[in-house]
């Protein structure tokens, strides 16, 4: 199980969480501290775009995975640990220095939300177990599956542009390659077809495309000589079990 300290903390989730690279300083840091202000796990707390999953840090290994993502991922907590008061207290000669951090009691995930889901559906993974989550209450029954999910109601929340996020009438594509070439984009939108949707080239090397479709959650790749490209300008991708990457994008 991975251990950080709040300093640690701070610079690792600003450098590694699902936060928007140009977030507001005051958005990461304010999260930080809906965190921090724990005093014991419990159930997941809402701060606008985020939830906080929490987990008592003497469980072995804790993960979760989510409904949308058809559970292909995992994503596992991470141990809270904070400052140790050693009143300073000299150490005495030839001792070594303590540790200054202790354990929290606390494991966490921190996980930013689609802005298109008005509910979210997950289960745990609790040393090696799948389970729903224990310190929440609201569960279904997956009539595919028949296992049970816990599910997160959010409040309405208003879309933030943002180029991750696909136009109101559907998704725009853009590709850079060499001049003349030939483009295509391919994904679960129109079963993976390489040759369905052909980008036009404008300005010289500048490929562009709008497919226009209903609102949801898409994943694609360009097709370009031959092989499949991801979107270099997305960071947003999901991987398949033999290691292909896909983009994702949103239709609001």
């Amino acid at each position: 199980m991975k251990t950080i300290g709040i300093l640690a903390f701070l610079a690792i989730i600003i450098a590694f969480s699902p936060i928007a690279a140009n977030a507001a300083d005051w958005e990461t840091y304010e999260l930080v501290d809906r965190l921090l202000s724990q005093k014991k796990p419990g159930a997941p707390i809402i701060h606008e775009d985020f939830v906080i999953f929490s987990a008592d840090s003497s469980l072995r290994r804790v993960g979760i995975a989510f409904a949308h993502e058809y559970f292909a991922k995992v994503y596992w907590f991470t141990q809270l640990v904070v400052p140790q008061d050693r009143l300073n207290a000299p150490i005495p000669a030839g001792k070594k220095e303590p540790d200054p951090y202790i354990d929290s009691g606390i494991q966490f995930y921190v996980y930013q939300v689609p802005q298109h889901l008005k509910e979210l559906e997950y289960r745990l993974v609790v040393n090696g177990l799948w389970t729903t989550d224990p310190s929440h209450d609201q569960t279904r029954r997956d009539p595919v599956s028949g296992l049970g999910l816990s599910v997160l109601h959010f409040p309405s929340r208003k879309l933030k542009q943002s180029p991750l996020n696909g136009l109101p009438d559907g998704l725009h594509f853009t590709f850079r390659a060499e001049p003349g070439e030939i483009v295509t984009v391919g994904g679960t939108f129109n079963s993976w077809d390489p040759f369905m949707y052909e980008l036009r080239e404008g300005p010289a090397g500048v490929y562009n495309l709008t497919v226009p479709l209903p609102s949801g959650t898409y994943q694609y790749v360009f097709f370009y000589k031959g092989r499949r490209h991801v979107d270099p300008n997305n960071p947003r991708r999901i991987y398949a079990r033999d290691g292909s990457a896909a983009s994702e994008l949103i239709v609001p």
